[in-house]
Protein backbone atom coordinates (compact mmCIF):
# COMPACT_ATOMS: atom_id res chain seq x y z
CA UNK A 1 0.00 0.00 0.00
CA UNK A 2 2.70 2.53 0.65
CA UNK A 3 5.61 1.01 -0.62
CA UNK A 4 6.02 3.51 -4.20
CA UNK A 5 5.50 6.29 -1.17
CA UNK A 6 8.22 5.29 0.99
CA UNK A 7 10.60 4.46 -2.15
CA UNK A 8 9.47 8.09 -3.35
CA UNK A 9 9.93 9.71 -0.14
CA UNK A 10 11.81 7.68 2.21
CA UNK A 11 14.64 5.95 0.16
CA UNK A 12 17.12 5.84 2.79
CA UNK A 13 15.17 4.22 4.70
CA UNK A 14 14.53 1.44 2.92
CA UNK A 15 18.78 1.25 1.98
CA UNK A 16 19.36 1.61 5.90
CA UNK A 17 16.50 -1.08 7.21
CA UNK A 18 18.19 -3.43 4.54
CA UNK A 19 21.64 -3.08 6.07
CA UNK A 20 20.47 -3.63 9.51
CA UNK A 21 18.76 -7.27 8.60
CA UNK A 22 22.03 -8.11 6.34
CA UNK A 23 24.39 -7.51 9.21
CA UNK A 24 22.25 -9.18 11.83
CA UNK A 25 21.40 -6.45 13.93
CA UNK A 26 17.62 -7.27 13.29
CA UNK A 27 15.67 -10.27 13.07
CA UNK A 28 12.56 -10.78 10.40
CA UNK A 29 9.46 -9.26 11.75
CA UNK A 30 10.96 -6.19 12.16
CA UNK A 31 9.24 -2.70 11.69
CA UNK A 32 12.11 0.02 11.48
CA UNK A 33 11.23 3.41 12.63
CA UNK A 34 12.52 6.70 11.31
CA UNK A 35 12.17 8.56 14.28
CA UNK A 36 13.47 12.07 12.49
CA UNK A 37 10.87 11.75 10.22
CA UNK A 38 8.06 11.13 13.03
CA UNK A 39 9.36 14.30 14.84
CA UNK A 40 9.20 16.23 11.45
CA UNK A 41 5.83 15.25 10.74
CA UNK A 42 4.74 16.13 14.60
CA UNK A 43 5.97 19.62 14.24
CA UNK A 44 4.60 20.51 10.71
CA UNK A 45 1.26 19.40 12.70
CA UNK A 46 2.01 21.46 15.25
CA UNK A 47 2.60 24.35 13.26
CA UNK A 48 -0.75 23.78 11.27
CA UNK A 49 -2.91 23.47 14.45
CA UNK A 50 -1.53 26.76 15.86
CA UNK A 51 -3.27 28.41 12.81
CA UNK A 52 -6.75 26.40 13.71
CA UNK A 53 -5.98 26.69 17.95
CA UNK A 54 -6.56 23.16 17.87
CA UNK A 55 -4.89 20.78 20.54
CA UNK A 56 -2.77 17.95 19.27
CA UNK A 57 -2.73 14.45 21.51
CA UNK A 58 -0.49 11.94 20.01
CA UNK A 59 -1.69 8.33 19.72
CA UNK A 60 1.20 5.69 19.55
CA UNK A 61 -1.02 2.18 19.12
CA UNK A 62 -0.53 2.24 15.62
CA UNK A 63 3.66 2.65 16.26
CA UNK A 64 3.98 0.25 19.37
CA UNK A 65 3.10 2.52 22.44
CA UNK A 66 6.74 3.43 22.27
CA UNK A 67 7.98 5.94 25.22
CA UNK A 68 10.94 6.96 23.16
CA UNK A 69 9.05 7.96 20.45
CA UNK A 70 6.57 9.66 22.64
CA UNK A 71 9.61 11.73 24.15
CA UNK A 72 10.55 13.08 20.98
CA UNK A 73 6.42 14.29 20.29
CA UNK A 74 6.80 16.58 23.22
CA UNK A 75 9.91 17.95 21.94
CA UNK A 76 8.26 18.47 18.99
CA UNK A 77 5.55 20.60 21.00
CA UNK A 78 2.67 18.11 21.23
CA UNK A 79 1.84 18.56 24.73
CA UNK A 80 0.31 15.02 25.96
CA UNK A 81 -0.38 11.38 24.73
CA UNK A 82 -3.99 10.03 24.26
CA UNK A 83 -4.35 6.50 24.86
CA UNK A 84 -6.50 3.92 23.31
CA UNK A 85 -6.64 1.72 26.35
CA UNK A 86 -5.98 1.38 29.92
CA UNK A 87 -2.44 -1.09 29.16
CA UNK A 88 -1.50 1.99 27.25
CA UNK A 89 -2.03 4.27 30.00
CA UNK A 90 0.20 2.13 31.93
CA UNK A 91 2.94 2.19 29.69
CA UNK A 92 2.66 5.72 29.61
CA UNK A 93 2.48 6.54 33.17
CA UNK A 94 5.33 4.43 33.60
CA UNK A 95 8.04 6.40 31.24
CA UNK A 96 6.09 9.87 32.95
CA UNK A 97 4.43 10.54 29.54
CA UNK A 98 1.47 12.98 30.63
CA UNK A 99 -1.51 12.23 29.51
CA UNK A 100 -4.53 14.54 27.96
CA UNK A 101 -7.08 11.80 27.27
CA UNK A 102 -7.95 7.95 28.56
CA UNK A 103 -11.05 6.09 28.23
CA UNK A 104 -12.44 7.06 24.64
CA UNK A 105 -12.21 3.59 22.79
CA UNK A 106 -11.59 1.42 25.80
CA UNK A 107 -13.19 2.54 28.98
CA UNK A 108 -10.71 2.53 31.99
CA UNK A 109 -11.63 -0.17 34.39
CA UNK A 110 -12.63 0.76 38.21
CA UNK A 111 -9.84 -0.65 39.74
CA UNK A 112 -7.58 1.38 37.52
CA UNK A 113 -9.52 4.70 38.13
CA UNK A 114 -7.81 5.94 41.14
CA UNK A 115 -4.05 5.25 40.16
CA UNK A 116 -4.67 6.63 36.65
CA UNK A 117 -6.73 10.16 38.52
CA UNK A 118 -3.98 10.41 40.86
CA UNK A 119 -1.54 10.56 38.26
CA UNK A 120 -3.46 13.02 36.22
CA UNK A 121 -4.97 13.21 33.27
CA UNK A 122 -6.73 16.08 31.47
CA UNK A 123 -9.69 14.24 30.75
CA UNK A 124 -11.38 10.39 31.83
CA UNK A 125 -13.92 9.72 28.62
CA UNK A 126 -16.96 7.97 29.88
CA UNK A 127 -19.47 5.80 27.88
CA UNK A 128 -22.32 5.70 31.17
CA UNK A 129 -23.65 7.04 34.50
CA UNK A 130 -22.25 4.11 36.24
CA UNK A 131 -18.52 5.16 34.95
CA UNK A 132 -19.34 8.71 35.31
CA UNK A 133 -20.31 8.29 39.09
CA UNK A 134 -17.46 5.79 39.79
CA UNK A 135 -15.38 8.48 38.54
CA UNK A 136 -17.16 11.50 41.07
CA UNK A 137 -16.73 9.07 43.48
CA UNK A 138 -12.87 8.69 43.47
CA UNK A 139 -12.79 12.10 42.85
CA UNK A 140 -14.07 13.03 46.06
CA UNK A 141 -12.19 10.64 47.90
CA UNK A 142 -8.67 12.36 46.44
CA UNK A 143 -10.16 15.93 47.09
CA UNK A 144 -10.18 16.72 43.35
CA UNK A 145 -11.88 17.73 40.51
CA UNK A 146 -12.12 15.42 37.48
CA UNK A 147 -12.77 17.11 34.05
CA UNK A 148 -14.89 14.53 31.61
CA UNK A 149 -15.78 14.08 28.16
CA UNK A 150 -18.77 12.46 27.27
CA UNK A 151 -18.49 9.84 24.33
CA UNK A 152 -21.78 10.75 22.51
CA UNK A 153 -23.27 8.57 19.47
CA UNK A 154 -26.30 8.49 17.32
CA UNK A 155 -28.19 6.23 15.29
CA UNK A 156 -26.79 6.62 11.87
CA UNK A 157 -23.53 7.26 13.28
CA UNK A 158 -20.27 5.43 11.82
CA UNK A 159 -18.98 2.77 14.50
CA UNK A 160 -16.31 0.27 14.27
CA UNK A 161 -17.49 -3.35 15.41
CA UNK A 162 -15.48 -4.01 19.05
CA UNK A 163 -15.96 -0.33 19.48
CA UNK A 164 -19.31 0.17 20.03
CA UNK A 165 -20.24 2.11 23.52
CA UNK A 166 -21.46 5.97 24.67
CA UNK A 167 -24.34 8.37 25.26
CA UNK A 168 -27.16 8.00 22.95
CA UNK A 169 -27.77 11.48 21.50
CA UNK A 170 -31.36 10.24 21.80
CA UNK A 171 -31.49 9.15 25.53
CA UNK A 172 -29.34 12.20 26.67
CA UNK A 173 -31.41 14.62 27.34
CA UNK A 174 -32.92 12.51 30.62
CA UNK A 175 -29.45 11.87 32.22
CA UNK A 176 -28.55 15.61 32.72
CA UNK A 177 -30.15 16.21 35.51
CA UNK A 178 -28.00 13.67 37.92
CA UNK A 179 -24.94 14.90 35.81
CA UNK A 180 -25.66 18.24 36.96
CA UNK A 181 -25.60 16.62 40.53
CA UNK A 182 -22.32 15.15 40.64
CA UNK A 183 -19.87 17.25 42.83
CA UNK A 184 -16.29 16.16 41.87
CA UNK A 185 -16.55 15.53 38.54
CA UNK A 186 -16.65 18.66 35.39
CA UNK A 187 -18.62 17.90 32.00
CA UNK A 188 -15.99 19.52 29.70
CA UNK A 189 -15.93 17.42 26.45
CA UNK A 190 -17.57 15.49 24.57
CA UNK A 191 -16.23 13.31 21.74
CA UNK A 192 -16.58 10.51 19.31
CA UNK A 193 -14.96 8.26 16.50
CA UNK A 194 -14.45 8.07 13.62
CA UNK A 195 -15.36 11.97 13.16
CA UNK A 196 -13.66 11.82 9.30
CA UNK A 197 -12.94 9.37 7.16
CA UNK A 198 -11.24 9.17 3.16
CA UNK A 199 -13.54 9.17 0.38
CA UNK A 200 -11.43 7.35 -2.31
CA UNK A 201 -13.73 8.86 -4.76
CA UNK A 202 -13.26 11.97 -3.89
CA UNK A 203 -9.53 11.56 -2.95
CA UNK A 204 -10.67 14.04 0.20
CA UNK A 205 -11.34 13.57 4.05
CA UNK A 206 -14.79 14.04 4.90
CA UNK A 207 -16.76 14.41 7.82
CA UNK A 208 -19.03 11.72 9.02
CA UNK A 209 -22.32 11.59 10.98
CA UNK A 210 -20.75 11.71 13.86
CA UNK A 211 -20.22 15.18 13.66
CA UNK A 212 -23.38 16.60 13.30
CA UNK A 213 -24.17 14.07 16.52
CA UNK A 214 -21.60 16.23 17.97
CA UNK A 215 -22.93 19.38 17.26
CA UNK A 216 -26.22 18.18 18.56
CA UNK A 217 -24.94 17.32 22.07
CA UNK A 218 -23.09 20.84 22.53
CA UNK A 219 -26.44 22.78 21.47
CA UNK A 220 -28.59 20.36 23.99
CA UNK A 221 -25.69 20.22 27.18
CA UNK A 222 -24.85 23.92 26.56
CA UNK A 223 -28.88 24.57 26.63
CA UNK A 224 -28.75 23.02 29.97
CA UNK A 225 -26.48 25.29 31.61
CA UNK A 226 -23.16 22.94 31.06
CA UNK A 227 -20.22 24.66 29.54
CA UNK A 228 -18.83 22.50 26.60
CA UNK A 229 -15.23 23.27 26.52
CA UNK A 230 -13.97 21.06 23.88
CA UNK A 231 -15.26 19.02 21.13
CA UNK A 232 -12.58 16.21 20.60
CA UNK A 233 -12.76 15.47 16.69
CA UNK A 234 -10.19 12.74 16.39
CA UNK A 235 -9.55 10.09 13.13
CA UNK A 236 -7.81 11.55 9.91
CA UNK A 237 -6.08 14.41 12.04
CA UNK A 238 -3.44 15.39 9.71
CA UNK A 239 -1.81 18.69 8.02
CA UNK A 240 -5.08 18.15 5.36
CA UNK A 241 -7.81 18.16 8.18
CA UNK A 242 -6.82 21.10 10.71
CA UNK A 243 -9.19 23.04 8.62
CA UNK A 244 -12.06 20.57 8.61
CA UNK A 245 -11.59 20.02 12.56
CA UNK A 246 -11.91 24.37 12.71
CA UNK A 247 -15.16 23.98 10.46
CA UNK A 248 -17.06 21.57 12.43
CA UNK A 249 -16.68 22.67 15.63
CA UNK A 250 -13.62 21.03 16.65
CA UNK A 251 -10.85 22.09 19.70
CA UNK A 252 -8.85 18.97 19.30
CA UNK A 253 -7.46 16.21 17.12
CA UNK A 254 -5.52 13.01 17.91
CA UNK A 255 -3.01 12.70 15.20
CA UNK A 256 -1.81 8.66 15.00
CA UNK A 257 -1.57 7.40 11.47
CA UNK A 258 -0.48 11.22 10.05
CA UNK A 259 2.48 11.06 12.12
CA UNK A 260 3.88 7.79 10.08
CA UNK A 261 2.47 9.32 7.01
CA UNK A 262 0.44 6.44 6.57
CA UNK A 263 -3.31 7.40 6.77
CA UNK A 264 -5.26 6.35 3.41
CA UNK A 265 -4.79 9.57 1.20
CA UNK A 266 -0.80 9.30 1.80
CA UNK A 267 -0.97 6.16 0.16
CA UNK A 268 -2.11 7.93 -2.69
CA UNK A 269 -1.06 11.42 -2.28
CA UNK A 270 1.81 13.14 -1.39
CA UNK A 271 0.57 15.53 1.39
CA UNK A 272 2.84 17.04 4.25
CA UNK A 273 3.49 13.97 6.35
CA UNK A 274 6.15 11.56 4.53
CA UNK A 275 6.49 7.97 5.40
CA UNK A 276 8.48 7.31 8.33
CA UNK A 277 8.55 3.02 8.67
CA UNK A 278 9.16 -0.20 6.55
CA UNK A 279 8.49 -3.92 7.39
CA UNK A 280 11.35 -5.86 7.27
CA UNK A 281 11.17 -9.77 6.78
CA UNK A 282 13.27 -12.66 5.41
CA UNK A 283 12.94 -15.36 2.51
CA UNK A 284 12.66 -18.60 4.92
CA UNK A 285 11.39 -21.63 2.50
CA UNK A 286 10.57 -21.31 -1.25
CA UNK A 287 7.62 -24.47 -2.46
CA UNK A 288 6.36 -25.03 -6.63
CA UNK A 289 6.28 -21.14 -7.46
CA UNK A 290 6.05 -19.10 -4.74
CA UNK A 291 8.87 -18.20 -1.67
CA UNK A 292 7.51 -17.46 1.74
CA UNK A 293 8.46 -14.30 4.22
CA UNK A 294 8.35 -14.80 7.69
CA UNK A 295 5.56 -13.00 9.63
CA UNK A 296 4.21 -11.56 12.69
CA UNK A 297 3.32 -7.73 11.69
CA UNK A 298 0.36 -8.49 9.45
CA UNK A 299 -2.38 -6.41 10.01
CA UNK A 300 -5.94 -7.27 8.21
CA UNK A 301 -6.86 -3.77 7.19
CA UNK A 302 -3.22 -2.94 6.30
CA UNK A 303 -3.63 -3.44 1.89
CA UNK A 304 -0.31 -5.58 1.91
CA UNK A 305 0.28 -5.52 -1.83
CA UNK A 306 4.08 -5.39 -2.90
CA UNK A 307 7.29 -6.96 -1.35
CA UNK A 308 10.82 -5.87 -2.32
CA UNK A 309 13.11 -7.95 -2.15
CA UNK A 310 16.65 -7.77 -1.45
CA UNK A 311 19.30 -10.42 -2.31
CA UNK A 312 22.16 -8.34 -0.92
CA UNK A 313 21.86 -5.48 -3.36
CA UNK A 314 20.43 -7.48 -6.08
CA UNK A 315 16.81 -5.83 -5.83
CA UNK A 316 13.27 -6.74 -7.80
CA UNK A 317 9.76 -6.37 -6.69
CA UNK A 318 6.73 -8.63 -6.17
CA UNK A 319 2.95 -9.25 -5.46
CA UNK A 320 2.22 -10.42 -1.72
CA UNK A 321 -0.60 -13.21 -2.30
CA UNK A 322 -3.59 -12.17 -0.55
CA UNK A 323 -3.65 -13.84 3.11
CA UNK A 324 -7.08 -14.80 5.23
CA UNK A 325 -7.37 -12.58 8.05
CA UNK A 326 -8.70 -15.80 10.42
CA UNK A 327 -5.50 -17.57 10.29
CA UNK A 328 -2.13 -16.99 11.96
CA UNK A 329 0.61 -15.17 9.80
CA UNK A 330 3.42 -17.36 10.57
CA UNK A 331 4.34 -16.68 7.20
CA UNK A 332 3.64 -14.01 4.24
CA UNK A 333 3.58 -15.85 0.54
CA UNK A 334 4.79 -13.90 -2.09
CA UNK A 335 5.06 -14.67 -5.82
CA UNK A 336 8.26 -16.95 -7.62
CA UNK A 337 10.80 -17.98 -5.74
CA UNK A 338 14.20 -15.91 -4.08
CA UNK A 339 16.61 -17.40 -2.55
CA UNK A 340 16.46 -18.06 1.00
CA UNK A 341 17.61 -15.55 3.65
CA UNK A 342 17.05 -12.22 1.35
CA UNK A 343 15.55 -9.61 2.76
CA UNK A 344 11.80 -8.77 2.28
CA UNK A 345 10.58 -4.68 2.41
CA UNK A 346 7.42 -4.24 2.73
CA UNK A 347 5.04 -1.06 3.74
CA UNK A 348 1.47 -1.12 4.73
CA UNK A 349 -1.05 0.55 7.28
CA UNK A 350 -0.76 -1.32 10.59
CA UNK A 351 -1.66 -1.24 14.00
CA UNK A 352 2.02 -2.90 15.35
CA UNK A 353 0.09 -3.24 19.16
CA UNK A 354 -1.88 -5.99 17.77
CA UNK A 355 1.43 -7.63 16.77
CA UNK A 356 4.29 -10.34 17.52
CA UNK A 357 6.63 -7.43 16.22
CA UNK A 358 9.38 -5.84 16.91
CA UNK A 359 10.51 -2.31 16.33
CA UNK A 360 14.14 -0.86 15.91
CA UNK A 361 14.12 2.82 16.11
CA UNK A 362 16.60 5.05 13.87
CA UNK A 363 17.68 8.12 13.55
CA UNK A 364 20.20 10.39 11.44
CA UNK A 365 19.25 9.18 8.13
CA UNK A 366 18.51 12.84 7.05
CA UNK A 367 22.22 14.19 7.51
CA UNK A 368 23.20 10.78 6.13
CA UNK A 369 24.56 9.15 9.48
CA UNK A 370 21.72 6.84 10.23
CA UNK A 371 22.06 4.82 13.51
CA UNK A 372 20.17 1.81 15.49
CA UNK A 373 19.14 3.64 18.67
CA UNK A 374 16.91 0.81 20.16
CA UNK A 375 14.91 -2.26 20.01
CA UNK A 376 11.20 -2.80 21.28
CA UNK A 377 8.87 -4.95 21.02
CA UNK A 378 4.98 -4.46 20.00
CA UNK A 379 4.05 -2.96 23.64
CA UNK A 380 7.12 -0.60 23.89
CA UNK A 381 9.12 -2.36 25.75
CA UNK A 382 13.02 -2.33 25.17
CA UNK A 383 14.73 -5.42 24.11
CA UNK A 384 18.48 -6.51 24.36
CA UNK A 385 20.06 -5.76 21.04
CA UNK A 386 20.64 -8.87 19.10
CA UNK A 387 24.52 -9.72 19.82
CA UNK A 388 23.46 -9.18 22.98
CA UNK A 389 21.56 -12.35 23.53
Amino acid sequence: MFLEKVKKRNPGLIDFAVSLHQKGEILPDTYVIDLDTIKENASTMVAEAEKYDIELYFMLKQIGRNPVIARELLNSGMKKAVVVDFKEALTMMNHSIPIGNVGHLVQVPDHLLKKIMTYGVDYVTVYTLEKLNKVNQIAQELGMVQKVMLRIIGENDTLYPGQYGGFQIEDLEQKLDEMKNLSHCQIDGITSFPCFLYSSENNAFEATQNVQTLQQAKVLLERYGFKVNEVNIPSATSVETMSLIKEAGGTQGEPGHALSGTSPMHAVSDLAERPSYVYISEVSHTSKDSSYVYGGGYYARGKLEQALIDNYGKRSQTKVKEFPSENIDYYLEIEKNYPVGATAVMAFRTQIFVTRSHVALVKGLKSNNPKLIGLYDSQGRELEGMNNG
